[in-house]
């Protein structure tokens, strides 16, 4: 069954609009679920993927203009969490916690803080370091 609510970290989105179909399960829930959440950290981290495969040459400018569609498509259907002092807080908690990056800090503190206002929000992502951060909560 489809989550009514979805956080989505920035590599889920990432897999699906410049991977799709390698993680058709991930695709069919974003498409699927009523509610999506994300940080505004999320965009900047989409535009910096984009400019380093540009600059790795690892994509076709038509491959990152049609990911650029795809990920904006998602995007805009976000319920964008700014980067607030109570977000800023809560990941300097989590991350000394749970041993996690700056970003990754950020992305599961406004999960856990936007899960207080959305009871059954999950959290969608293919990062292994978030994945096993977010178990147990």
């Amino acid at each position: 069954m489809a989550a009514e609510a979805l956080y989505l970290d920035t590599s889920a989105v990432l897999r699906a609009v410049l991977e799709s179909g390698t993680s058709p399960d991930v695709e069919v829930r974003i498409r699927a679920a009523r509610v999506l959440v994300s940080s505004r950290l999320a965009l900047v981290e989409t535009c910096r993927a984009l400019l380093r495969l540009r600059a790795t040459g690892r994509a076709s400018e038509v491959q990152i203009a049609e990911a650029r569609r795809g990920a904006e498509e998602v995007w805009a259907r976000c319920e964008l969490w700014e980067i607030s002092a109570s977000v800023c807080e809560a990941a300097c908690a989590v991350a000394v916690d749970r041993g996690l990056r700056a970003l990754d800090a950020v992305h599961l503190a406004t999960f856990v803080l936007a899960r207080g206002h959305l009871p059954g929000l999950e959290c969608l992502t293919v990062d292994d370091r978030l994945r096993e951060a977010l178990a147990g909560l």
